[in-house]
């Protein structure tokens, strides 16, 4: 990719962000829209820049849950996933209760774990276990079956062993799917510490948005939004730098 092509690729979407940028001022501007039902990107500046040590104060806590559910997550959908590969009875029993699992809403579990847990940062933690653990569960099972039997045949003619099969084969095989699953559960994680601190807690940039519905301060709403936005994009940029030197043959 030469430099004009990668100019393009970002000057398009930038170029796509003022325009929205500008009419939604205007909107807000010619309509004479009040501040409390679409304030315009100018207040939600404001809002930003005036509220920002209350706002990181609050962003801070729901990093940090963010991340411990994160990488629960990932330890646990690893293991999951190794034992679901080595033995066909354990995936037979755990894969369809997987499945199964996913078509319960985030927002209707989360009150049931506030109820068990209270509201402190345990049950925000459970919850993004939950809702990240299956895509990168799935993705790295996926990854392991994909691994051509002739490469597990050659290994084993070289009496490689189940752990150096996996280690030295199957698991550099499935990176390529681990981190397509990184990701998505990045774009949930951020999102799930949102919902699960509406649902109840003392600080968190969920808690922070709640507080500015009820007093109609939607200027700070959007800046919340704007803060969650930036968030996620760092962290899916980070496995995506993290992605491209790992599986750098790709």
């Amino acid at each position: 990719m030469n430099a004009l092509q990668r100019l393009q690729n970002n000057l398009y979407p930038l170029l796509t962000i003022v325009f929205v940028l500008v009419a939604w001022q205007m909107t807000v501007v010619i309509w004479n829209i009040p501040n409390y039902i679409l304030p315009a990107p100018t207040n939600v500046v404001s809002a930003l820049t005036s509220d920002l040590p209350t706002i990181l104060d609050h962003t801070k806590i729901t990093v940090i849950e963010s991340f411990l559910g994160f990488i629960l997550a990932i330890l646990l959908a690893f293991l999951l996933s190794v034992l679901m590969d080595s033995f066909t009875i354990v995936k037979k029993s755990l894969y369809p209760l997987l499945i199964i699992s996913q078509t319960v809403p985030t927002i209707a579990i989360a009150p049931i774990i506030m109820i068990w847990f209270g509201f402190g940062i345990l049950p925000k933690v459970l919850i993004i276990v939950l809702v990240c653990f299956f895509p990168i569960a799935v993705s790295l099972i996926d990854g392991f079956q994909k691994v051509d039997q002739d490469f597990i045949n050659l290994f084993k003619t070289m009496k490689a062993n189940k752990m150096q099969v996996l280690f030295h084969l199957k698991l550099p095989s499935a990176m390529v799917n681990f981190f397509s699953g990184l990701k998505i559960a990045a774009t949930y994680m951020i999102m799930t510490a949102v919902i699960s601190e509406w649902m109840g807690g003392l600080k968190g940039i969920g808690v922070y948005m709640v507080r500015a519905k009820s007093a109609y301060e939607l200027d700070k709403m959007f800046a919340s939004i704007f803060v969650i936005v930036i968030l996620s994009i760092i962290v899916i940029y980070l496995i995506d730098l993290c992605a491209k030197k790992v599986t750098h043959w790709e």
